[in-house]
């Protein structure tokens, strides 16, 4: 029997396929040069809940996370085939606008990293970037994202003082209230708690939670116990091949592939 790591979560989860699809990924393969790190990854990201990516390090979680926006454009070494629609539009469609994508999908990366501005302009920068003049709209939506962040009784006295006054962990909440500024409909998180101490992973494990319901969140972590933690749903890639998909829980107590249990045991991995 697999140990079960602590669920944080209450209430049942439905199987995935019967909730709208946010992201559809359908045989998608990845290479850098001639090394295959995705290899027809196939399946669906439900929209407003939490979905984990694990698996033991260099299996393609990160490499996955990112082609979500197409972070991997500027990579010449990089040949995508396969599909990844974002409500129904493939995202690798020519036509689409990377700026526009980006705007949709936020992303926050594993270590903290704010702009040499003030805490304000940094939560600002994005709205500016894509066109946001008029100031009271600007004021009115950092002070909702670093709400929506957990960050703004925090710092709504220190608005102007510089980002890198901040602690780690309010380093990282920030970044996030910088992706939620531009109301986009998804957020990335590649491994957020990894620099972090167990204070601030706590409290941005209960950021993540309370963003589930009004925003699709997609993160991965290498921490089991963290992913039991914050998600409803977990895939598990190991050689850049998906070894399964499913409800968190199911996937912890009773993993369809021995690949996965033995992960969850610790033999490999």
């Amino acid at each position: 029997m697999v140990e079960t790591p602590t669920v944080r979560r209450t209430g049942k989860a439905v199987p995935p396929d019967q909730l709208k699809p946010k992201f559809i990924i359908d045989k998608l393969n990845l290479w850098f040069t001639d090394a295959h790190i995705l290899k027809d990854v196939t399946f669906n990201i439900p929209e407003k809940h939490v979905t984990a990516i694990m698996g033991p390090s260099g299996c393609g979680k990160s490499t996955l996370l990112r082609t979500l926006n197409r972070m991997h454009d500027l990579n010449p070494d990089c040949k995508i085939t396969g599909s990844v629609k974002l409500r129904g539009t493939e995202i690798f469609n020519p036509e689409v606008d990377i700026n526009d994508l980006r705007k949709d999908v936020g992303m926050v990366f594993q270590r903290p990293n704010p702009f040499p501005k003030s805490i304000f302009e940094n939560v600002a920068y994005g709205m500016r970037i894509h066109g946001e003049r008029a100031h009271k709209v600007v004021e009115q939506r950092v002070e909702e994202a670093l709400r929506d962040a957990n960050l703004w009784n925090e710092v709504k006295d220190k608005l102007h003082q510089s980002a890198f006054e901040l602690s780690g962990g309010q380093q990282q909440r920030l970044c996030i209230a910088r992706a939620l500024a531009i109301k986009p409909d998804v957020i990335l998180l590649d491994e957020p708690a990894s620099a972090l101490d167990p204070i601030s992973t706590s409290r941005l494990e209960e950021l993540i939670e309370e963003l589930e319901g009004r925003y699709t969140v997609v993160i991965v972590t290498h921490n089991l116990q963290q992913a039991a933690r914050v998600s409803q749903y977990t895939a598990f890639l190991m050689l850049g091949e998906l070894v399964e998909f499913g409800i968190t829980d199911e996937i912890f107590t009773a993993p369809s592939d021995e690949r996965t249990e033995n992960y969850l045991r610790g033999i490999f991995g």
